[in-house]
């Protein structure tokens, strides 16, 4: 069927489209609700599905992160870091974007994202690419041994850059090299790239007005102690990473234990979620403002 959508009738012919054809779109549910059951082929018998969650979403309700303001980082692959807005949808004007945290008891909890497209995949490329390294736990002992970057930044931008630079065409690029760099530089370098680029994400949320008092990580990076305590001294904010650092299959596990009665509130699933270790800042303001001009400079260069 053929309809006539100009700008005025817009909305009609829309409607009249979701009219005809019920099922075009699915029916929006909460993030704790029934959406059925697995097949009997797959394990012998049917499992239902309490709860649906995107990755990131997922991982923040894993991080219990349920009042206004509550940040979690998943550092993996990428990094995506989610704060909490509560009730209403804060739209951001620096570049973050606005999503909906969670749905419950057909409310919807907003957050405002952002994404860093490579975090865990620089150590990968260290790894696999470059052989600089043999596995990731190498990359703890090898930044320990340096007293500082010496002046060398990495800016990955293997696929671009995400926020808050949104720059496609961006490459990654290497700066600051003298005689006496070395490939121990170059791996403390990517490591030190990440906790940069969060800096950079969470200075567009303060722009926002939004400043978070501590900021709970999770994912596989975080178990490098000299990231989590680097991260801490960039960002200048409370670092906390909890025992579970899988937070994302948590987090869906948590709201499907909602949804069947294994746990009577968020409150009581706050309760489970505990905390492995914390990391506060530990570097003189003039330090950080030293390194967060290089990377500036290094940043501008890959804008060109």
């Amino acid at each position: 069927m053929l309809f006539n959508i100009n700008e005025n009738n817009w909305d009609n012919e829309i409607l009249k489209i979701f009219k005809i054809n019920k099922n075009i779109l699915p029916i929006v549910k909460n993030s704790a609700d029934d959406f059925g059951s697995t097949s009997k082929k797959v394990i012998g018998e049917k499992i239902p599905i309490s709860a649906v969650l995107g990755d990131q979403q997922a991982a923040a309700f894993g991080q219990a992160c349920f009042k206004k303001g509550s940040v979690k980082s998943t550092y993996g692959t990428g990094a995506f870091v989610i704060m909490n807005t509560g009730n209403k949808k804060l739209i951001s004007k620096n570049k973050l974007l606005t999503t909906i945290c969670y749905r419950l008891n057909n409310k919807n909890t907003f957050a405002l994202e952002g994404s860093i497209f490579v975090a865990g995949a620089g150590v990968q490329w260290l790894r696999d690419k470059i052989k600089l390294i043999n596995n990731a736990y190498e990359t703890e002992k090898i930044a320990k041994s340096r007293e500082n970057n010496d002046g060398v930044y990495i800016v990955p931008a293997f696929t671009g850059l995400g926020a808050p630079y949104w720059s496609s065409s961006s490459r990654g690029l290497i700066t600051g090299l003298t005689r006496n760099s070395d490939w121990k530089d170059l791996v403390r370098a990517i490591i030190e790239s990440v906790a940069y680029q969060s800096y950079d994400l969470f200075e567009s949320m303060r722009k926002d007005g939004l400043k978070p008092k501590i900021v709970k990580v999770d994912g596989g990076m975080v178990t490098n102690n000299w990231f989590s305590q680097f991260l801490s001294n960039i960002i200048d904010t409370k670092v906390i990473r909890p025992k579970v650092k899988e937070t994302t299959a948590l987090g869906v596990a948590f709201m499907a234990g909602l949804k069947i009665g294994v746990y009577k509130s968020l409150s009581d699933i706050s309760n489970y979620w505990k905390i492995d270790k914390k990391f506060t800042p530990k570097i003189s303001k003039s330090n950080r403002t030293k390194l967060l001009k290089g990377w500036q400079q290094a940043i501008r260069k890959t804008l060109v």
